[in-house]
């Protein structure tokens, strides 16, 4: 009988170590889930934010007829933090007896610091006409 008695402690252990091992798993996965929920939500946030810097190029573009390069910090709600860098370029094409202007709007939007986990960017590039 003291076999058996030493067996199971033996088996006890090993259940106890399989048991804190899964755990240590779970743990470990859950914290790579809510990881990936939040890079998820920031990534979100810079798409938005770098749609944000396209509106703005292309208003200016649309009702002002100028190219203008700007840089911002964004403050508002959600997108607080986030730094957009709005680049243009036009170019002026003659069609018939018409010119038409041809504006390249790049805005790249970004937060964090690069090579931190928490950094995040995102860049969109519009291309926009006067043409009627």
């Amino acid at each position: 009988m003291n076999r058996q008695r030493g067996a199971a402690l033996v088996v006890a252990v090993f259940l106890i170590i399989v048991l804190a091992l899964l755990g240590t798993v779970a743990v470990k996965l859950t914290g790579v889930q809510q990881q990936t929920v939040s890079l998820s939500l920031l990534s979100e946030r810079a798409l938005q934010a770098a749609r944000t810097g396209l509106e703005w190029g292309a208003h200016q573009a649309s009702s002002a007829g100028v190219c203008l390069n700007s840089s911002t910090t964004l403050t508002e709600a959600a997108l607080n933090g986030f730094t957009v860098d709005v680049s243009c370029s036009t170019t002026a094409h003659a069609e018939g007896a018409a010119i038409i202007n041809v504006y390249v709007i790049e805005s790249f939007a970004s937060a964090g610091s690069y090579g931190q986990p928490d950094y995040v960017s995102r860049r969109l590039t519009m291309v926009l006409t006067d043409a009627t």
